[in-house]
C-alpha cells in the first residue's frame, strides 16, 4: 500500500487491503461455511469472544447471577472472529450481521435470538428488572446513555482503533481525526462524570456496563496500547468511575469469559458453570 494521495475510482472493487483483519474483511454478508451452533444446558446460549462488545453480554449475565438470579445461568462459546467463526451457518442464523456477541434465550416458547450487545443488555434488563431503572426519568437518562455509546463507540473502535493500531500503513491525517473524537468523546465523559458516581447518576446501569467495556477499559490501558498518547490519566473521573466498575467481581468474571489473550489466569476460552473461573482457566486447564 502507498501512503500517496487516493483518487477514488469510477466504481470501487474490492482488493486486498492488508491489516490484522484483512482475511475476514469482505463486501458481502451471509455465511461462508456450514457449522451448526452448540447448545449447552443452561436457558442462556452466549456465543462470543472477550472484545469490548462481547464482555458487555458476559459481565451483564454475571451481575444478574450475583444480584441472585438463578434463571440467568449460562453457556458462553468461543466465536473466533480471527478464524471466521462468526460466517458459520449456524452464527450467521443468529446474527444476519455476523458480529459477536449473539445470545439465545431458551427460555421462551420458541428460542428467542438476540443480537447487538447494547439489544443484549436492553433484553436481559427487561427480562429480569435488573439494571435499568423503573423510574422513567432515571430510565431514559439510562438509555441516553446506553445509545450514546452505541453510536460513538464506533468512532473510537473502528476509527481510532483501528488506524492507531491496526492498519498496515500509518497515516498522520486519518489518525489525528479520530483522536481528534476520541478524546472528545472522553471529554464528554469526563464533564458528566464530575457530578454524577454512574452514567445516569447514583445507580449502576446498563449504560455503565456498555461505556465501561470501551472508555473505561480505554482509560486503564487495556485498548491499543495508547493510554499514554490519549493522556488518558487526565480525564480524572472517568479513571475514578472506571476504576471502581472494575473492581467489580462480577465485571472482573465477565471480562475472563471467551477470553483468548492476555495472563492464562484471565483466560476462560468457554464457561458452562460458576465453577469454571476456577477449574478451567487457561493456566489450569493442563494441570487436570
Amino acid at each position: 500500500m502507498s501512503d500517496q494521495e487516493y483518487t477514488p475510482p469510477t466504481v470501487w472493487e474490492p482488493k486486498e487491503s492488508g491489516g490484522k483483519f484483512a482475511s475476514i474483511n469482505r463486501p458481502v454478508a451471509g455465511p461462508t461455511h456450514d457449522k451448526a451452533l452448540s447448545v449447552g444446558k443452561h436457558p442462556f446460549q452466549l456465543y462470543s469472544l472477550a472484545t469490548p462488545n462481547g464482555v458487555k453480554a458476559s459481565i451483564m449475565l454475571e451481575e444478574l447471577l450475583a444480584l441472585g438470579h438463578e434463571g440467568a445461568e449460562y453457556d458462553a462459546w468461543l466465536v473466533d472472529i480471527g478464524e471466521g467463526d462468526q460466517f458459520g451457518s449456524g452464527f450467521v442464523e443468529i446474527n444476519p450481521n455476523s458480529k459477536i456477541p449473539a445470545l439465545v434465550d431458551h427460555t421462551t416458547e420458541t428460542p428467542t435470538r438476540v443480537f447487538e450487545s447494547g439489544s443484549i443488555l436492553l433484553y436481559l434488563a427487561d427480562k429480569f428488572g435488573e439494571l435499568l431503572p423503573g423510574e422513567h426519568r432515571a430510565r431514559t437518562e439510562t438509555m441516553n446513555w446506553l445509545f450514546w455509546q452505541m453510536g460513538s463507540a464506533p468512532f473510537l473502535g473502528g476509527g481510532f482503533g483501528h488506524f492507531y493500531a491496526y492498519a498496515p500503513v500509518k497515516l498522520e491525517y486519518p489518525i489525528d481525526r479520530y483522536t481528534m473524537e476520541a478524546k472528545r468523546q472522553l471529554d464528554v465523559l469526563n464533564r458528566h462524570l464530575a457530578d454524577n458516581r454512574y452514567m445516569a447518576g447514583d445507580e449502576y446501569t446498563i449504560a455503565d456496563i456498555a461505556i465501561w467495556s470501551w472508555y473505561g477499559q480505554l482509560v486503564l490501558g487495556r485498548l491499543y496500547e495508547a493510554a499514554a498518547f490519549l493522556q488518558v490519566h487526565t480525564y480524572d473521573h472517568v479513571v475514578r468511575w472506571a476504576k471502581e466498575i472494575d473492581a467489580r467481581p462480577a465485571v472482573q468474571r465477565g471480562r475472563m469469559v471467551n477470553r483468548t489473550f492476555g495472563e492464562p489466569e484471565t483466560q476462560l476460552h468457554e464457561r458452562h458453570d460458576a465453577s469454571d473461573f476456577d477449574t478451567k482457566t487457561q493456566d489450569k486447564v493442563g494441570q487436570n
